[in-house]
């Protein structure tokens, strides 16, 4: 009996593989993982090669074959539906290239054994310590892209969103309506998992990137178009739906005060990124980029790692009232910082040609960033005081 072959059955697991003209990997591939398990689905996305005799010699082995190549995000749609066919709930992707270890399958297998009754699905990737050596380039740049990104709309960190072996719940992708058809639908399923309160997260694997005998079908330049086109999709909805709706069910759930304390004063994170996330909002809503000071502020959030709720509310002090008001005291800080001291007797008669508007509206610029500056800073240093003092006596209190 294969190594793991009790522990697949436990779970209705399965492994499935898509593969699309590997050929020279697929037979060594699928004899190392029959030594783990016979719950084998593969799909042939219209290979061109030996693939179909392969699939057909081996006897331990349930496939399926589109008559031409559709995609990778295809091919895992059809395994998908077909593991669920097969009576499976669970599935762990692996590629046939050859770069996976089959007896990683134990990390899988042990998560699963360790999940708790009653705890939410999880969806485990597989990293592949993207920074170590004998990793190609551009799969460490494109995953450091996507992982950004990827953090940007969820707020949860995963190091590597890029590897295909992975465990899927699969009664949670059935509840998913998939749009992508290639290499993208993996952080489609990734996103929108997340977004069910499924725990996406990751797992550490082994890779081998072998320089001979490997087909990657992965095209750096439209994959990646189609991978940032998605991402972007993905930051509309979840700045303009997923985060509000879940921040306001939270509210819901908690009640003012629970949900002050700990959604927007964030208790246990240390006193300089409370105070950091509130400067940062402010600098945000006092800067000159109009029109763009929400997306803007989520990023710089995700980007330095502070409670993105926090500096959202703070970089509302741009509200209508006030912008008036900011908008006067920045051009007086461009005219100080420009050593012109300030400029009491403005008047709007003075801009009468295009030049002194430009004029006008560089001193403007250069004085939103300067306030913005010195305001934000000021900020932190005030909170940054009192959370300190806060922190203390939570400490203390018996």
């Amino acid at each position: 009996m294969p190594i793991f072959q009790e522990r697949f059955d436990k779970f209705n697991c399965c492994v499935l593989v898509p593969t699309y003209n590997n050929a020279g990997t697929l037979q060594q591939f699928l004899t190392d993982l029959e030594n783990y398990t016979t719950n084998i689905l593969v799909v042939n996305d219209g290979s061109t090669d030996g693939t179909a005799k392969i699939l057909s010699d081996n006897k331990n082995v349930d496939f399926r074959t589109h008559s031409r190549n559709k995609g990778k995000g295809m091919a895992l749609k059809t395994g998908f539906q077909f593991a669920r066919e097969m009576g499976y709930k669970y599935a762990i992707t692996i590629d046939s290239d050859g770069q996976h270890y089959p007896d990683d399958l134990d990390v899988f297998l042990r998560e699963l054994e360790n999940r708790k009754p009653g705890s939410p699905e999880m969806l485990l990737v597989g990293d592949r310590n993207m920074g170590s050596d004998g990793i190609p380039g551009k799969s460490s740049k494109g995953n450091r892209f996507s992982s950004f990104w990827y953090l940007v709309v969820t707020g949860s960190e995963l190091h590597d969103t890029q590897s295909g072996y992975r465990l899927y719940p699969l009664k949670v992708l059935e509840t998913m309506t998939l749009y992508t058809r290639k290499f993208e639908l993996e952080i489609e399923v990734l996103v929108k998992s997340y977004w069910r309160k499924v725990d996406v997260r990751n797992i550490p694997i082994k890779v081998m990137y072998q320089k001979e005998g490997r087909v990657s079908h992965f095209r750096p330049f439209w994959d990646i178009v189609r991978i940032t086109l998605l991402y972007m999709w993905f930051v509309l909805v979840s700045f303009f739906y997923i985060h509000p709706r879940n921040k306001y069910q939270d509210f819901k759930n908690k009640g003012f005060r629970k949900f002050w304390k700990e959604d927007i004063l964030k208790s246990q994170e240390p006193a300089h990124k409370k105070a950091a996330a509130i400067a940062l909002g402010v600098f945000v809503g006092i800067s000159p980029f109009w029109g763009i000071h929400t997306f803007l502020v989520f990023i710089l959030a995700a980007l330095f790692r502070l409670n993105k709720v926090t500096a959202f509310l703070f970089s509302n002090i741009s509200i209508p009232p006030l912008i008036p008001f900011i908008i006067y005291a920045s051009y007086q800080a461009g005219s100080l910082v420009s050593g012109k001291g300030f400029d009491w007797d403005l008047q709007l008669q003075r801009f009468d040609t295009g030049h002194d508007i430009f004029l006008g509206l560089w001193q403007y610029i250069i004085g939103s960033l300067a306030l913005a500056i010195v305001v934000a800073l000021s900020l932190w240093i005030v909170f940054y005081f009192l959370f300190s003092v806060s922190n203390q006596k939570q400490v203390v209190k018996p």
